[in-house]
């Protein structure tokens, strides 16, 4: 694996050089191709156009498509039926399909291991042989110890309708809560197994959502968060308010459930919370919804063997000025990752009988690079940085002494830092573009690392390498991006090229493995990640940039990246496609309707198209933060500019794009792709297919792996064939 930072200089000297080696791709693209050849244009099936028009303050706005919000209803099922019908029959011709569903399903059959999560002397983990619907959950009495199956859901739920959406054992290791949702939907059902006989309890607790579970020390029940009830028939798009924290003890019904806090004067806020590691104290979260800003509250449940849970909600922290996220606590003194007056993050100790900042002492103070995220474990204090979008782990005593650095693999990602604030060990992964995630484990004392776990992939990396650039946005803001190809590729512009990308919602898009990427390389792809304005690589005001009225700086970088792309030889428009996805796909569809002649074809999954009604529906009315609300005259003006539901025009000739959803998504309700792809076939100036693709009994995040193989083979073989890709490598398939 190499990557190495380029500067445009060199770059730009790339793009004289005449390279020889690597996969031919004479065979692969139909050279000079400037669009896409379709004998004729496609039949869409018909989508009603009503007359409803809505007055937005003044300005009419036409909303034809109203009626693909019934989910449940007969037309929209018609149509959906027809829409996939047409889809397939365009995908059964893509000659070089076979080989990418082949490709996919190789590469995809790699054992995955997820970091152990170590509770009363057992390790719980999970595992995935390689092509198993969904990973099973083990449990081990040692290191290397043997294993017992916990529970497998491919054998509960062979049919993979049924999404395993988490676990989580008790601090004494005697049970595990785990978490069910009907085809991956975000409702959940908590369960809980005994270990010991690998049976259930009876207790069942129904309607939660964004929430997992947080055990009391005793190990007698948990903290959770839930909703209301939603009406019969209702519960994909009901809008989702007033969510509420309980308590459950073990043996009781959910009725008995003991309500912790609640705000109805705040009916749009989330509420969550958890229990220290020690038991000792209780901590509850409110936010104003994916807002990065909080509200912080305690409960001190005294004896953790026998907890409070009748003690007092008491305030830390209600300003809701910044982010205050515990990480742990020591005897009375909290230690918290904040952004107060920090836009990068630092960590503070405060103690919790006199939390005010002006009393915080400090641990880790802001620097450079973001603090991405923190824990204490061992007693000493991990900060993960981002550097330029590479992880940086740094080891600090709770003092404030830096101890060292964590030691990586490589440049790249590392996730899920587990372990206990008592123990030394440390479990961590790491991942990068050409690097398949591995599990290590690390002793904070001694310094040693080992491997936990380490992939066998039918990769051979060593013949690509990832570049990371830096490029001049509209504005002129320096933007970064990963650019994965094969070693001593021709920049000659006739690489069939995919750019990818997210920036929204204060989320790092960081290096990772996929073998979607491994099969677009080995197809003589290229693959670009840019990392854009509205994500949080570089702290509050990499967000801000991106966010409400400044949310059009994200489409500009997303765009100038194309041009990047296309000026230094990568892939020139009609062998240059972008993909997205959730909000990612918003980022797609905005961009196929403001600027159609920068891209060569589009994939846009599950995006939020209709931004003046998505606030109405699901999860929506959290994501007002971000982007602002129709239902305020001035964010109005800015999302019609962009709503790509409400951006395309009749007669604009628009590049191929395939849109994906999911029945089940109760997170970016289908009528988002529905209006979108109803609205891009009637406006379609010119013969370029405009498809839809809907997926059943799956949702937003959850697809059993034999649905997302299929998927993601139709979108990629979609993207390949219409970027003049014809054959697979070699001729064959």
């Amino acid at each position: 694996m190499t990557l190495v930072a380029e500067s445009n200089e060199t770059m730009e000297r790339h793009r004289c050089r005449i390279l020889t080696g690597g996969l031919a791709l004479a065979a692969l693209l139909a050279a000079g191709m400037a669009t896409s050849v379709h004998a004729q244009s496609l039949d869409y099936p018909q989508a009603r156009r009503d007359s409803l028009v809505v007055d937005y303050f003044g300005t009419k706005v036409p909303a034809p498509y109203r009626w693909m919000e019934d989910l449940n209803g007969p037309e929209v099922k018609s149509w959906v039926e027809a829409e996939n019908k047409l889809t397939f029959s365009f995908l059964d011709k893509i000659q070089v399909r076979p080989w990418v569903r082949e490709r996919l399903t190789k590469l995809w059959n790699y054992e995955k291991v997820g970091a152990p999560d170590r509770e009363g002397g057992k390790l719980f983990f999970s595992k995935n042989s390689g092509l198993q619907n969904q990973s099973v959950i083990y449990v081990a009495d040692s290191l290397g110890g043997p294993t017992k199956v916990l529970l497998d859901p491919n054998v509960r739920w062979p049919k993979g309708n049924t999404a395993l959406a988490g676990s989580r054992p008790s601090p004494d290791g005697r049970y595990l809560e785990y978490a069910t949702s009907e085809g991956g939907s975000d409702w959940r059902v908590f369960h809980v197994r005994d270990v010991a006989t690998g049976k259930d309890l009876p207790d069942v607790v129904r309607w939660a959502k964004f929430s997992g579970v947080s055990w009391t020390k005793d190990g007698q029940g948990f903290f959770y968060s839930r909703f209301a009830e939603p009406p019969a028939g209702k519960a994909i798009s009901q809008q989702v308010t007033n969510q509420k924290f309980y308590y459950h003890r073990l043996g009781t019904p959910q009725s008995q459930d003991k309500l912790i806090y609640q705000r109805p004067d705040r009916p749009d806020w989330f509420i969550g919370g958890g229990v220290t590691e020690n038991g000792r104290y209780a901590f509850i979260s409110m936010s104003h919804g994916t807002e990065s800003a909080n509200e912080l509250y305690y409960m001190d449940l005294g004896d953790p063997r026998h907890p409070n849970i009748d003690a007092k909600v008491q305030p830390l922290y209600t300003k809701n000025d910044a982010e205050y996220r515990p990480i742990g606590v020591e005897s009375d003194t909290v230690y918290l990752q904040t952004n107060l007056d920090a836009p990068k993050n630092r960590i503070v100790a405060a103690v919790l009988s006199d939390p005010s900042p002006d009393r915080w002492r400090v641990v880790v103070p802001e620097g450079d690079n973001v603090i991405s995220g923190s824990t204490i474990i061992g007693g000493r204090v991990l900060a993960q940085y981002l550097v330029d979008v590479k992880s940086q782990v740094d080891i600090y005593a709770r003092d404030g002494t830096r101890k060292g650095q964590l030691e990586l693999p490589g440049i790249g990602t590392v996730r899920g830092l587990v372990g206990h604030q008592d123990s030394p060990e440390l479990f961590y992964s790491f991942t990068s573009f050409l690097y398949p995630t591995t599990i290590f484990r690390y002793d904070l004392d001694t310094g040693k690392r080992t491997t936990f776990y380490a992939p066998h992939v039918a990769f051979d990396p060593s013949k690509y390498e990832t570049k990371q650039v830096f490029y001049p946005s509209k504005d002129g803001t320096r933007i970064p991006m990963f650019i994965t190809a094969r070693k001593g590729i021709d920049l000659d512009g006739n690489n069939p090229t995919v750019l990818y990308a997210y920036g929204g919602f204060d989320i790092s898009i960081t290096p990772s493995f996929s073998p979607t990427t491994a099969m677009w390389l080995q197809l003589g792809g290229v693959y670009a990640v840019a990392t854009l304005r509205g994500g949080g690589e570089y702290g509050q005001a990499w967000h801000k940039a991106g966010m409400l009225g400044n949310k059009q700086n994200v489409f500009d970088d997303f765009a100038w990246a194309a041009r990047y792309l296309e000026s230094h030889g990568y892939g020139t428009r009609p062998h240059l496609a972008i993909e997205g996805y959730s909000n990612g796909g918003l980022l797609v569809g905005a961009s196929v309707t403001e600027r159609p002649d920068l891209f060569g074809a589009a994939y846009a999954g599950a995006g939020v198209m209709d931004m003046l009604r998505y606030q109405k529906f699901s999860a929506g009315i959290g994501w007002v933060p971000e982007y602002g609300s129709s239902d305020d005259s001035t964010a109005f003006q800015w999302l019609y500019k962009f709503s790509p539901v409400h951006n395309t025009k009749v007669g604009t000739c628009y590049p191929p794009t395939i849109i994906t959803t999911a029945d089940h998504d109760d997170r970016v309700v289908p009528s988002h792709s529905y209006k979108f792809a109803a609205a891009m076939q009637h406006a379609q100036g010119c013969d370029n297919p405009i498809l839809i693709r809907v997926e059943t009994e799956t949702s937003h995040g959850y697809m059993p792996t034999d649905k997302r193989i299929a998927q993601t083979a139709d979108i990629w073989s979609f993207l390949a064939y219409e970027l003049g890709i014809r054959s697979a490598p070699g001729g064959g398939m």
